[in-house]
């Protein structure tokens, strides 16, 4: 699967950008010792990669998915081989103490790197899956920061969403919550960022979605309405890896808004990815036409071997917290556009009131002893601390949708 063409691009976004300052970032890796947290994951597993091949003195990686951690593993040693540095993954939850004893008993890194978080919009459906969120997106951030402070970490690498510019959603105000404790805790550990655009195929994402209706001989469904910025998977790695290693303190780095940064709807994209896979899509008018299809087309006698089509359901976008464009910096964000070529940074002021973080964390801790707590709950608490935070609720999430 050619995923650059899916997209809409003819060549990878940094490669330029990596190509020029290669001498620097394999020189500091190599000499370097790093902590990824949430290797495991589609990003995780991209920054992993790009650290492994420049040959660390230590890289251990640790997830809370057991099964992630074994199949990177195994991709790396199918891609690239082994390294003379200390190279091991550990399947352990950053939330446990479990994970406290483990920085215990080493801690000693140079970089660490956090990838962990809960990344979709439809993780505020409910409000446990939300405070979940809060915990992953804030909390563990909070926690992980305090030990890299005590173990003397060089730099702290956190990654953020494009959402959090300007959000809509709660996954992107937890996120652009995040970004204003790394502006407090900046102020005693270097520590960078990044913003960027939807990772194509990354695991739980749309796209990914895609595969897992073709081999289970299900109908595609996308909406037709929505245009977003794709980055791959290795584009993911290169942009987290540029800012953990060469990105100043308060530095949120994202990709340049240009004609290379292709914009494409969900709906454009399945098509293409259907041609690649060498059949026409079928535009179904209803869920249940696009379910029925398979079964229909059996009854005519047609194997699945013989499809030329494939079901597509094409629709509108109306549920909550969907953004209607994307954006990687907000108004009176000062940006450097010049030190790369398809990099920009934003050189981070975010201003923050230490006595309404400390609230913020206080009224989470109360919620969480009482184990009680509506959504509004923790609306009104989000409210609180970013008052220009226009959360868009329509009453309908995607979990409703097939």
């Amino acid at each position: 699967m050619n995923i650059l063409n899916l997209i809409g691009r003819a060549e990878l976004l940094f490669e330029r950008d990596i190509s020029s300052n290669e001498v620097i970032l394999s020189q500091i890796v190599s000499n370097s010792k790093f902590l990824v947290i949430g290797a495991a994951g589609s990003i995780g597993q991209a920054v992993t990669k790009e650290i492994f091949k420049r040959n660390p003195k230590k890289l251990h990686a640790i997830d809370i998915s057991e099964n992630n951690l074994v199949e990177l593993v195994r991709d790396i040693r199918s891609s690239f081989g082994y390294i003379e540095g200390d190279f091991r993954t550990f399947a352990l939850d950053i939330s446990s103490p479990i994970y406290d004893a483990f920085i215990e008993s080493d801690g000693q890194y140079d970089y660490v790197l956090n990838l962990s978080a809960l990344k979709h919009v439809r993780s505020e459906k409910d409000p446990f899956t939300l405070m979940r969120m809060i915990e992953v997106n804030i909390l563990n951030t909070l926690k992980t920061i305090r030990h890299s402070k005590e173990k003397g970490v060089k730099k702290y690498f956190c990654v953020s969403t494009d959402k959090a510019a300007n959000p809509v959603n709660m996954m992107g105000a937890s996120k652009r919550i995040m970004e204003l404790y790394l502006m407090r805790e900046s102020k005693d550990i270097s520590i960078s960022t990044a913003r960027f655009a939807n990772v194509a195929f990354s695991d739980g994402s749309l796209l990914h979605g895609f595969n897992q209706r073709i081999q289970k001989r299900q109908p595609i469904v996308a909406p037709n309405d929505i245009k977003r910025y794709f980055v791959t998977p290795q584009e993911s790695g290169e942009l987290c890896l540029m800012s953990c290693l060469l990105g100043d303190n308060k530095d949120i780095f994202f990709p340049k808004l240009s004609e290379e940064l292709h914009l494409i709807t969900f709906a454009e994209i399945a098509i293409n990815y259907l041609n690649q896979l060498g059949y026409k899509p079928y535009i179904c008018s209803s869920e249940e036409e696009a379910r029925q299809f398979f079964e229909n087309e059996e009854k005519k006698g047609i194997s699945p071997s013989e499809f030329e089509v494939w079901p597509c359901y094409f629709t509108k976008s109306d549920t909550t917290g969907e953004k209607d464009f994307e954006e990687f910096f907000m108004e009176g964000e000062q940006l450097d556009l010049n030190r790369f070529e398809n990099l920009g940074i934003v050189k981070s002021s975010l201003s923050y009131a230490d006595e309404k973080l400390e609230w913020f964390l206080s009224e989470i801790q109360k919620l969480k002893e009482k184990k009680q707590w509506a959504k509004t709950d923790l609306l009104n608490l989000f409210n609180e601390l970013l008052p220009a935070f226009d959360h868009k609720e329509t009453g309908k999430y995607l979990d409703a949708k097939m």
